[in-house]
């Protein structure tokens, strides 16, 4: 029924129409708004499940494209398209935003319209960023999608929310220009070799670049993607921007936005400039296992439980970074690819399932936050006497966060540990003390917070969770305990992608 209409224009733009309608039609009564809100959020996830539905996971081409002139000029256009590294990325987008709209609905109260538009809008912004196959196209997206984010934290934030969202917007613009500058380079570089510049993303894909060219290029996107990410040492800004936020801004922030960074490697650094890749996997591999380690031992210090899963974010992205550069390494050791395309899927695959864990971890510190307006560990205690339903679910997130097999948790982090043993022992050794320190930090705050004795009155007047955050958190539950005995319909879609990557990047393109 739908095969024939744009899906990705309209899962992009409905959102983003949405959003505008909302902030017109929402500004005298706040609960139509966010009634509109959370129908506008239901129809896009209803179009976005179609690109999983239709998808073909027997190819590696680009589907449901879309291609419409735009800046003619200069070769800039409305070319959209997705595959099996993308589509996942979307329907995750697609669901969360759902999550944040009804998280959202009795905790804002103040200009509750732009609040709901502002979440909207960025959904519409985020899915374009992944459906781009215009270099330009994309860097729109990539930038505007700051906007209604800093708004977020800009209005509804906490007492230091200026400075957040200064550190926020600074880093991320910053490290994006230098991304700009190497899609202009290519531009003039393909119009001197073939004519006529282009921004074609599957074209840039295929043009050949001297290595000097390729290590520059490889740097200013690995700013612009580390940043994003973020991977030590450019991972400040996110502490402040998660502690700043609202919490459907820290479930975006560590859902979504963080793995745009992720996505901008596996798009533009390995197969544009794979040799480059290849002279520098060691620096990129460093850095994930720093972070990985370091700041795992970082969240394990935190007394504020928004600081703690924030570190924990960086220590868990940094999985998906260093499955993504072990590819030649094991090739070296082993003179296959098996393990570097597990390390990409699990990779993949941690990037699904910390967008699930993440939201949820955000989610339940909120629920705690709306009630207490602490997040503190230490003024909780016991909070299992009180919200014994609440309680199973944060557990049984925060294991997830830990990595308990059963859980998606445990799916991507096995795959890349399996895949760092192919190319080197210690990347594996190292990559799996995380799961010792996850642990503990995990269950040090489980204790602190859940267990024991009531330790205030602000924890004995408390409520279990309603009808609407149970349904949130029954949803996250479900979706982390599929993926974590069934990611199979997962890795499928990703399959054929990840091979097709595979194949691009054996041959250099000196």
């Amino acid at each position: 029924m739908f095969a024939d209409l744009p899906l990705l224009s309209l899962v992009i733009w409905t959102p983003i129409i949405g959003g505008l309608l909302v902030l017109v039609t929402g500004s005298k009564n706040a609960v139509e708004a966010k009634v509109l809100s959370l129908l506008i959020s239901i129809v896009t996830f209803f179009f976005s499940l179609f690109l999983y539905t239709d998808f073909d996971t027997t190819t590696a081409k680009m589907q449901f494209t879309e291609f419409l002139p735009w800046i003619s000029n200069f070769h800039i256009n409305y070319s959209l398209g997705i595959d099996g590294l993308s589509m996942p990325l979307i329907l995750l987008t697609t669901f969360i935003t759902i999550l944040v709209i009804i998280a959202g609905w009795k905790v804002i109260t103040f200009k509750a319209e732009q609040y709901m538009a502002a979440f909207l809008i960025l959904e519409g912004l985020m899915v374009g960023v992944f459906a781009a196959l215009d270099a330009m196209l994309f860097y729109v997206f990539w930038e505007a999608m700051l906007i209604p984010m800093f708004i977020i934290i800009g209005i509804w934030g906490g007492p230091n929310r200026v400075y957040a969202t200064i550190k926020f917007f600074l880093y991320t613009f910053l490290g994006s220009v230098l991304m700009l500058i190497s899609f202009l380079y290519m531009y003039w570089h393909a119009s001197q070799i073939n004519g006529v510049g282009t921004f074609s993303i599957l074209d840039l894909h295929q043009l050949p670049l001297g290595i000097m060219p390729q290590i520059l290029i490889f740097i200013s996107f690995l700013l612009a993607f580390a940043v994003k990410v973020p991977m030590w040492p450019v991972h400040t800004w996110l502490p402040d921007a998660h502690v700043e936020a609202p919490t459907g801004g820290s479930v975006i922030l560590a859902a979504i936005m963080l793995k745009l960074g992720g996505y901008g490697f596996v798009r533009f650094s390995l197969p544009i400039t794979p040799d480059a890749s290849q002279a520098l996997d060691w620096l990129v591999i460093a850095m994930s296992l720093i972070a990985i380690v370091y700041i795992g031992f970082v969240a394990l210090a935190q007394t504020d439980m928004k600081k703690l899963v924030a570190y924990s974010s960086i220590s868990h992205m940094g999985f998906v970074t260093l499955g993504f550069f072990l590819i030649w390494q094991i090739q070296s050791n082993t003179g296959a690819t098996a393990g570097a395309g597990m390390g990409l899927e699990g990779a993949m695959v941690q990037m699904i399932s910390h967008g699930f864990i993440s939201g949820a971890m955000f989610l339940s510190i909120g629920v705690l936050y709306d009630r207490v307006h602490s997040r503190e560990i230490s003024a909780y205690g016991g909070v299992i006497n009180k919200m014994p339903a609440f309680t199973a679910f944060a557990v049984f997130f925060a294991m997830a966060n830990a990595g308990l097999p059963g859980t998606s948790g445990f799916v991507g982090e096995f795959m890349v540990i399996m895949a760092a043993f192919k190319a080197n022992f210690w990347y594996a050794f190292t990559a799996a003390i995380t799961l010792i320190v996850g642990a503990a930090y995990s269950l040090w705050m489980v204790k602190r917070v859940f267990y024991g004795e009531v330790r205030n009155d602000n924890v004995a007047s408390l409520q279990d969770l309603d009808g609407r955050e149970f349904f949130i958190m029954t949803l996250l539950a479900i979706a982390v305990l599929v993926l974590g005995v069934w990611p199979d319909p997962l890795l499928e879609v990703m399959h054929a992608s990840v091979d097709n990557l595979m194949a691009h990047i054996q041959y250099s393109k000196l």
